[in-house]
Parts: structure tokens; sequence; C-alpha cells
């Protein structure tokens, strides 16, 4: 079977989606000057930091006496916690996680366990949180480091806990949760509840498309996030989602016009950006990209997995995807595809029965089963089930979402016929214009059987003619000598056992050669309008008199004796 996941679905958005569970603490007892407070109510953060660090170097410019020197270490304290909580917002964690480090302040634990967190450094955050003092920041980051840890005990104590008090950043926190829990309708719910009550809250409009576009909504997607956009065009997040969405409903070029202007600016999210453009340009750059964001973007790991798919690396693809504990709908899918190619590769019947296991999972979902995803997963469930007819509900239920998608028509046209549906594969599979999937052999076999169920051996005899001689060429000439004889086109089955015969001169061969030669004339005497050949009885004779075994000169004598008969 072909892989039904014919395109990776990437994140749209931040790839660290943790709304309201991992900001920094404000910085006590570090007010801003007026000019800083501009910028930062702009979240113009370069410029922030800018005016930080010329303050900075205005203040090494001074005198020092012995009496400033106090007040002067004070102030470069706040300096160096403005530029930290800048550089945080900017995106660059290591740097700020440094910059928080060198401070050596216990009242900043959080801070630096926060840019832990985005630097994936679970464990270390962890450890550093179980000496601070006990608030609803540290709360929400251990609700979420509880869920990327797979404490699932402390995580639900921890929800209880959240749900006790109910302020507007355990909500958004909680609706994070969900979002990452892959429950982006309960994700819809809490945001919408929040935004009815402040609709200042503007970013709420960028969780709530994210939510439309995993659920695959993109125009509703877009319609929401544009609210945002026209407020915060310059939001690189933002601009993203948009990219995600011209994405889905255009294509990789379009997506890539919108982001364009942001590539390569270095700014919050460039890890993101520099992800989403590979996916754009079709793979373009895999290898240079991905490896390196596996533990920063979530999705890194699902699209090369995907990329080493493409590209027959099914081994590779296995690599990255063994120690994935799937948590969505698409991980499932993903993990469920690589395990159906290593089985089919290896001939291991493990493997394909756990890509049964995860493709099913998710066609019987309850939140999965009515989507597109989720009817795909169904029909590979029952493709590696071998459960053809049951294929053929799901995937006639989507078909027109699909009606020009050569993997889907070719899986399409392998189940029809299975089921004896030969013309309506035919016509698929003619439909297919991908040169790699009409190169494989097992397009070729199946083209070649539907030709000759639908009475064109000769167009099946011309699939063999144009194959290399190999194994599989010889695999094919069996399968087309078999099934001609079996739908009485003998002449055809003649031209093909008499080509086995000479590649492999058993028994089974000639006895198949004798029954075609028999069949022809049959034909020929009683004019049926299939299994005769172009140019009589000489054709017959030809063939015969090519073959070593002793039972072809006493055939040749029979069809002399009563050639009156051929004619």
């Amino acid at each position: 079977m072909s892989t039904i996941l014919s395109r990776g679905k990437t994140d749209s958005a931040s790839s660290r989606h943790v709304a309201s569970s991992g900001g920094m603490q404000q910085q006590r007892k570090t007010p801003a000057p007026a000019a800083l407070e501009d910028f930062i109510i702009r979240r113009d953060y370069t410029g922030a930091r800018a005016f930080l660090e010329y303050a900075n170097d205005e203040q090494e410019e001074e005198e020092r006496s012995e009496e400033a020197a106090q007040q002067r270490e004070q102030q470069q304290r706040q300096i160096d916690q403005w530029i930290a909580y800048c550089n945080f917002h900017l995106g660059d964690y290591q740097q700020a996680l440094t910059q928080y480090q060198a401070i050596k302040d216990s009242q900043l634990a959080v801070n630096v366990a926060v840019c832990m967190f985005y630097l994936g450094l679970y464990e270390e955050a962890q450890q550093l949180m179980e000496d601070t003092p006990n608030t609803p920041l540290k709360q929400r980051l251990l609700f979420h480091l509880a869920h990327k840890l797979g404490d699932d005990q402390q995580w639900a104590d921890l929800l209880d806990t959240l749900l006790s008090t109910p302020s507007v950043e355990q909500q958004l926190s909680l609706a994070s949760m969900h979002y990452m829990r892959a429950h982006y309708q309960e994700a819809i719910d809490v945001y919408k509840r929040v935004l009815v009550d402040n609709k200042d809250y503007l970013a709420i409009n960028v969780y709530l498309a994210l939510c439309f576009y995993k659920l695959d909504y993109y125009d509703m997607s877009q319609e929401v996030l544009d609210v945002y956009l026209g407020q915060h065009g310059d939001s690189t997040i933002a601009i993203n989602l948009k990219a995600c969405n011209r994405f889905r409903l255009f294509s990789g070029r379009v997506a890539e016009q919108e982001i364009k202007n942001i590539a390569d600016n270095g700014t919050f999210g460039a890890d993101l950006i520099r992800h989403n453009l590979v996916v754009f340009r079709n793979g373009e750059g895999a290898l240079r990209v991905l490896p390196g964001l596996i533990n920063i973007v979530p999705e890194a790991r699902l699209n090369l997995a995907i990329y080493y798919l493409k590209q027959g690396d099914v081994q590779e693809a296995h690599a990255l995807m063994k120690q994935l504990q799937p948590t969505s709908p698409h991980e499932y899918i993903l993990k469920g595809v690589v395990h159906a190619a290593l089985g089919q590769q290896l001939g291991s019947k493990e493997h394909i029965k756990t890509a049964q296991q995860n493709l099913h999972l998710v066609g019987s979902s309850a939140t999965e089963c009515d989507t597109i995803p989720g009817r795909q997963s169904m029909a590979s469930a029952f493709f590696l089930y071998e459960q053809f007819e049951e294929v053929l509900v799901y995937m006639n239920s989507i078909r027109s979402y699909f009606v020009n998608d050569d993997v889907f028509n070719y899986n399409f046209a392998q189940a029809k016929c299975a089921t004896g549906y030969y013309k309506e594969a035919e016509e698929l599979l003619i439909q297919i214009s991908d040169m790699d999937i009409k190169n494989q052999h097992t397009y070729c076999m199946i083209l070649a059987k539907c030709h000759i169920h639908c009475g064109h051996p000769e167009l099946a005899w011309n699939v063999f003619i144009t194959r290399d001689t190999n194994a599989e060429a010889f695999l094919l000439l069996q399968l087309i000598a078999n099934e001609c004889y079996k739908c009485e086109e003998f002449w055809v089955a003649a031209k093909a056992f008499d080509m086995l015969e000479k590649l492999d001169p058993s028994p089974e061969n000639w006895e198949g050669k004798r029954g075609a030669c028999a069949g022809v004339l049959y034909a020929m005497v009683t004019k049926a309008h299939r299994g005769r050949p172009g140019s009589g009885i000489s054709d017959v004779i030809g063939l015969l008199r090519e073959s070593s075994n002793s039972q072809a000169d006493a055939m040749i004598k029979t069809i002399r004796k009563h050639i009156s008969s051929f004619k």
C-alpha cells in the first residue's frame, strides 16, 4: 500500500504554545524608566534592548566613586534583568537564561526555569522549581512540565489546583493545555469565554485561529486572525499562521510570499519560520534545517520523518518515530504509516500490527471519525487488514476532496482492483501522472491485471515489454500469463508462457504454454471474440517451434493435420 498520508501537517504558529503558562514574572523592585516602558508597551523589544544597552554604556562612562558603587551595582542588576527580559521576548532563550543565571538572584529562579522550559530543559527546570516559593506562575509552569515529562499524577493534581483558582492566567494556561493535547474544541470554548470579558485581549484571537487551523477550518482561522493583524500587522507569529493558512488553501509558493520579509530578520519565531519554509518548499533543505530543530519545534521530528518516507528511507523515519509517544491524531497517523512502510519492507507482521492499531485508534476516535484524516486512517487500517470492501466505504466518503491526488487515486485503485471493480481501477491508474508511482512494480502489476480483466490484454503485454528485465519483470510476466489464461485471453497468455519457458524451461511453464496454445486453437475454431492471434494459425505454430519440449512437435503435426478447421 502506498502511504495515504500524502502531506505532512505542520504547526502554524508558536511551536511553544504555552499561553500564560511560561511568561516572565514581572521585574520586581526594578521599575522600568518611562522611555523603556514605551518600548515595552509597543512590544518593541529590540528597541528596548538597544535603549538598555545604551544606558549601560553611559553608566560605564560615568566617574566611579566609592559612595556611588553600591547604587550603580543595583542599577546594573536592574538593567541586566530588563535586557534578559527583552531577550526572552525576542526568542533568544539561551541568552536570557545566561543573563538571568549571571545575576544570581534567588527571586529570579522561576524566570530561569521558564527559559529552561522554552529550551526543552524540562528536567532541569523541574529540579530548579523544588525550592522556590509556591506562586501561581510556578503552578502553571509545573503543570506544563508535568505534561512534557509525562507525569500524569502530578499533572492531575495540578489540574485540580488550577481549576480551583480560575483566574484569567489559569484559564489561558488550561486552554493551552487543551491545545497541546489536541482538544481543540475545548480550547476554543475556554478562549471564547475569556474573550467575552476581556475584549482587549486581542492575542487570544491568535490562539483561536490556531485552534481553527488545527481543526482544518482554514478560512475561519484566517477570519479570526485578521482581527489581530488589523492591530498588529508586524506580528511574526500571526504572519506565520497566515502563511500556513495560505499553504493549506492555496500552495507553498503563496505561503512563502507571506513570510519572505521576516524569514531572515532574526526575530522571535525565527526557528519556526525556518521550519515552515522547508514545508512550504516541499522538503527542500530538510536535512540541513530540520535535525537541529527537533528539540525546538515539535513538528520538526514529524516532518523530517515524512521527508525520509518520501525519500524511501523508511529505517531513518522509524528511528525518529520509535521513541515518540503519540499524543495527537497526526502523531498516531504518522507512526502508523511508518510502521506500515517498515512492515512491508521487512515482511514484519509485528510492525503491520502496530500500524493497524495506531491507524484504527485514530479512525475510530469520537473526535476524529468524521474528519478527513480520521477516515483516511480507518481506510488505511482496513487496507492493512485486507478488508477492501470496508476500505472503499471510507475512501468513497472523502473522494471528492482528492479528485486529482495521485497518492489517493493509487490507493483507491488498489482497493477497487482487490474487490473486482477493474474498469474503475483502470481509469484511476491511467489518471495518475506521478512518475515515481508509475514506475513502481505494484503499479505495473495492478495496471496489467486491470487491463486484462477489462479486455485489453495487449495493453498489459505493453506494460511488460516496457519494463527492464529483472526479477520484478518475471513476476509481472507470470501475472500476465495466469490472468490472461483465466480470462480466456489465450493468445497473450501463450506469448507470456512462451517467454517464461525461455527464461525458465520448467514443466509448469511448458504446460501453461501448451494449454494456452490449445485455448487459441479452440478460440479460432469457435470464432470467439477473444484469445485469437492477429496473424492466424501461423503465429501459434511459430511459438510451438521455439519450444524444446518434445510434445511441441506432436502439437504442430496435429494442427497441420486439421489446419483447414482453423481458417
